[in-house]
């Protein structure tokens, strides 16, 4: 008999549909449902579903042309997140290199409306903005930079945040002031590459959301940070006209998308890690609240005849695609999985008085139990009341899983986030251990069962708390696809990743030596105690290979305990199979080094 574990990750999964406006009734998602993440699409008036790519990296981004005729893709061919653009028509047959001309690279985003279409590539030499006329055929470059640059908007999709609906302007979001992390707005003109208009909010994020759905209508939805939390507003590009919207909302506010006629915009509000949608009357000001269930709203968008379809989950539930009227709109064949075990908010007051938000998942019945304290990734991420099998994994085999939104989460305002800029490793392992003492002193957490557990900065996080913190007596750590070298990892990174981290640390590892002789990994591997178990992705541009085997390798000169599992592709896998292998591999080790703990087998 299959686990329940193990069934709740077969059980297909999906990702938010999309579709270009002109042909609305034709569908592209990514779905689980032969095994791999691969890009489908959908007919909904003919009732028509086939699968479009059967890649063994597998497919997790793709795009509409603007008549709906062609689904574009990235494809990554071993999981290091490089690759190129393809394409094919809806009714299937052979697929085309979008962009014959171009050398493969990293995606830093693609727009195509009627008439024009844009990408952005970045290789090692730097990050470039590509245009063209005629579907990709030829391109010509509208721009380049040393610095993060890239089409603005969401990274898949039909993106309404890069191209206006008519293709004469072209937004950017770029770090050419050299910060990553608040990054600034060019609007350019796609044709000549001339500069229309910059916006730079000085230590302030600037986000594109999307342009009016008009052609013609200048207003683009954008998301700053004036206040200190992400708030909406309008911008005029061309005028520099800039219009407030004012919500009144609690914690961070972001838009979805317009109604297609341009009257409201649609608002997604986050707050203590969960959502809620919101429609603003742009004229009146009048503010609705759309129900949903509670949980996590990941992506929103207005349809054509103004309702409203959003992908939604709970940490007790799966993905569901659904409507504003509760209907799920594009449900997947296969069994369903099992339901999980409800997240809970609780907050505490770290040692600095900082209440700090996150969620607790406890088996039934009554604790103190084994406690596995999970750092999410980023940093600049947060956990959210989300599906998760890997965490329901741990709580049917005994544990009490906690999800902190540590100091440097977003989630929290701009300077929640920024805590950790120039200071890694320091206020998310104070955030942890302080989380920790909480659940202990609430009769939660045994702390003689004690467990580190994260992935990418949860896993660099792993490390540093098994190597600052042996007092805690951990009973072991699992490491997955971590930082285990910063000072190694920089140079095998992606162009964005090297980005990102000068502006986190301040700038190159090599230059900010005492912040890396005290946050750098590797250099309190010799204090660790517990055992550890190694993840980690040989083809990663994340957390490269070198750098995090050279922490296993200071492990083992010195015969400490620990496992190691390697896989093929890079930050993570797109493949069921392999997702449970590893799931396997990380519950065989908790119930060897966790007194208590078993895999479940129903």
């Amino acid at each position: 008999m299959t686990s329940r574990w193990e069934r709740r990750f077969r059980a297909p999964m999906i990702t938010y549909p999309d579709w270009s406006p002109a042909a609305p009734q034709r569908l592209a998602y990514e779905s689980t449902e032969s095994g791999i993440w691969q890009l489908h699409v959908a007919d909904l008036d003919a009732g028509v579903r086939r699968r479009v790519t059967d890649h063994p990296v597998g497919v997790i981004s793709a795009a509409w042309s603007p008549d709906g005729a062609e689904i574009c893709w990235w494809q990554d061919e071993t999981g290091d997140e490089s690759g190129r653009w393809y394409a094919q028509t809806f009714e299937g047959g052979e697929s085309r290199l979008l962009f014959p001309e171009l050398e493969p690279g990293w995606n830093e985003g693609i727009s195509w409306v009627p008439g024009m279409l844009a990408a952005s590539i970045s290789r090692h030499d730097g990050f470039a903005v590509y245009v063209s006329e005629n579907g990709g055929a030829t391109v010509k470059e509208a721009a380049r930079s040393t610095e993060h640059m890239r089409v603005a908007g969401r990274a898949g999709g039909y993106n309404r945040g890069g191209l206006s609906a008519d293709g004469t302007l072209l937004c950017l979001q770029h770090a050419e002031h050299g910060d990553e992390i608040h990054e600034a707005l060019r609007v350019i003109d796609p044709r000549t590459g001339g500069t229309v208009a910059d916006l730079v909010d000085e230590g302030k994020q600037l986000l594109s959301s999307a342009w009016s759905p008009i052609a013609g209508d200048r207003r683009l939805a954008v998301v700053h940070e004036r206040s200190g939390i992400p708030q909406p507003s309008l911008w005029d590009p061309v005028t520099g006209e800039w219009t407030e919207i004012s919500t009144g909302l609690d914690g961070e506010v972001s838009v979805a998308d317009w109604w297609p006629d341009a009257s409201a915009i649609l608002l997604s509000q986050l707050h203590d890690g969960r959502h809620r949608l919101h429609r603003v009357d742009l004229a009146s000001g009048e503010l609705m609240t759309i129900e949903h269930p509670e949980g996590q709203v990941e992506w929103a968008q207005v349809r054509p005849d103004g309702a409203v379809w959003f992908r939604h989950a709970s940490g007790a539930s799966p993905q569901r695609i659904l409507d504003d009227a509760g209907m799920e709109v594009l449900p997947l064949e296969g069994e369903p999985a099992p339901p999980g075990r409800p997240y809970r908010s609780f907050r505490f007051d770290n040692r600095h008085g900082d209440s700090v938000q996150g969620f607790i998942v406890t088996p039934e019945g009554e604790g103190p139990w084994p406690i596995l304290i999970r750092p999410h990734g980023g940093p600049t991420w947060l956990d959210e009341d989300r599906w998760n099998p890997e965490v329901q994994s741990y709580v049917d085999a005994g544990f009490a899983v906690a999800a902190v939104n540590y100091r440097g989460s977003t989630g929290r305002g701009a300077e929640w986030r920024d805590a950790l800029i120039g200071d890694i490793g320091g206020p998310e392992l104070e955030d942890l251990n302080d989380a920790l003492d909480h659940l202990v002193a609430e009769g939660i957490a045994d702390p003689e069962r004690a467990v580190v557990a994260g992935w990418s900065w949860g896993g660099y996080l792993t490390l540093m708390m098994l190597g600052k913190h042996p007092e805690r007596s951990w009973r072991c750590g699992i490491a997955g696809i971590p930082v285990g070298d910063y000072e190694l990892s920089y140079d095998d990174m992606s162009p964005l990743l090297q980005a990102y981290d000068r502006a986190l640390l301040g700038g190159r590892p090599d230059e900010v030596p005492e912040l890396m002789a005290d946050r750098n990994p590797i250099n309190s591997a010799d204090r660790v105690e517990a055992p550890v178990l190694f993840l980690i992705g040989e083809h990663d541009s994340r957390c490269p290979l070198r750098q995090a085997m050279a922490y296993v390798d200071r492990l083992a000169a010195r015969g400490h305990p620990h496992d190691l599992y390697l896989f093929s592709t890079g930050h993570g896998s797109h493949d069921i199979d392999e997702e449970i292998r590893q799931q396997r591999v990380i519950l065989d080790f908790l119930a060897k080094h966790v007194p208590g703990v078993t895999v479940s087998q129903d």
